[in-house]
């Protein structure tokens, strides 16, 4: 039997902040929408803005 079931990725964002402050998001993303994200960040002036892989319910830690 084939299973149709798929699993669903989602994505935490890191970045560091134009004052230099490492962050990392509170909340999952899904692929489209932590690209989204990542524009906008860009956009205000944050830097080594990194979209990464997290499991349901995990939260990434800011880059040091």
């Amino acid at each position: 039997m084939i299973s149709t079931t798929s699993a669903t990725q989602n994505y935490g964002l890191l970045w560091t902040d134009p004052d230099g402050t490492p962050q990392a998001s509170a909340g999952g993303y899904d692929k489209r929408s932590a690209k989204h994200r990542r524009t906008e960040l860009k956009a205000v002036g944050c830097t080594r803005v990194a979209i990464v892989p997290v499991k349901p319910g995990e939260v990434p830690e800011p880059l040091s």
